[in-house]
């Protein structure tokens, strides 16, 4: 009895330090992401994102249901995920109006996004942010906007 006590006692501990690892989540796998024109991709990440409890969660999923948007091929679908999209990110950065990693997702969509939706409104003002905030973000988001910034007709950053 005491043994079956304790193999019950070891699989609930087990169980439960399983159940409280938070899920990881890969940034540069994200912005790989975000770069490529995959819906299979998108769902994966949005998947991933869905079991996961972190502060930057609806800036993630706001920028990939706006990019999601712009894939698929029912006209009320794209305007439903891209309003969606925009809610959740909008609603990140008004919470947390000096976040630049939420800036800058503002900027890979606002940079991308059809005239007829008219988000536009920011790209200065968050490029002008981003770029004099740069040398103070973590090395692995410097070299995401760094990237980003060569293919970007907004975003420019010289790397010092």
């Amino acid at each position: 009895m005491s043994l079956r006590l304790v193999f019950t006692l070891i699989f609930s501990f087990s169980t439960l330090l399983v159940i409280s690892q938070p899920l990881s989540f890969d940034k540069q796998l994200f912005y790989k992401v975000i770069s490529k024109d995959n819906i299979g991709d998108i769902d994966g990440q949005l998947t991933k994102l869905d079991g996961l409890v972190m502060p930057e969660k609806n800036s993630y999923e706001g920028a990939l249901l706006m990019k999601k948007s712009g894939l698929v091929k029912n006209s009320r679908e794209k305007l439903k995920l891209f309003k969606a999209g925009r809610e959740k990110l909008e609603s990140s950065i008004s919470k947390n109006n000096g976040n630049i990693e939420y800036r800058f997702l503002r900027v890979i969509i606002q940079e991308h996004a059809p005239k007829i939706v008219k988000y536009h409104n920011n790209l200065d003002e968050d490029t002008a942010l981003i770029s004099s905030m740069y040398k103070n973000l973590t090395p692995d988001l410097q070299a995401i906007i760094l990237d980003y910034s060569r293919s970007s007709k907004f975003l420019k950053i010289q790397k010092s």
